[in-house]
């Protein structure tokens, strides 16, 4: 299964690099596969590359999706988070 997240563009770098910021965390990524896109558009992030664009309000619909999926996952184990 792949997972590919939205995440906001902050940032665009030169050779196809830009930065993207997902809850707080900024992350170098490649747009090479999107075509114009600028800062201040939500992206589909996949394995370090925006994959293509998505709607603000989808982008906000799938993250709170996400936030409400971690509240519901019990806090970890402390073998769970040496592994």
């Amino acid at each position: 299964m792949c997972l590919a997240i939205p995440a906001l563009l902050v940032e665009l770098l030169p050779n196809d690099q830009a930065v993207v910021n997902l809850g707080g965390i900024r992350k170098q990524i490649s747009v090479a596969l999107v075509a114009d896109v600028q800062i201040g558009d939500y992206v589909i992030v996949h394995v370090g590359h925006a994959i293509g664009t998505i709607d603000p309000e989808e982008a906000a619909h799938t993250l709170a999706l996400f936030a409400e999926m971690a509240a519901l996952r019990p806090d970890p184990t402390p073998a769970e988070t040496t592994a």
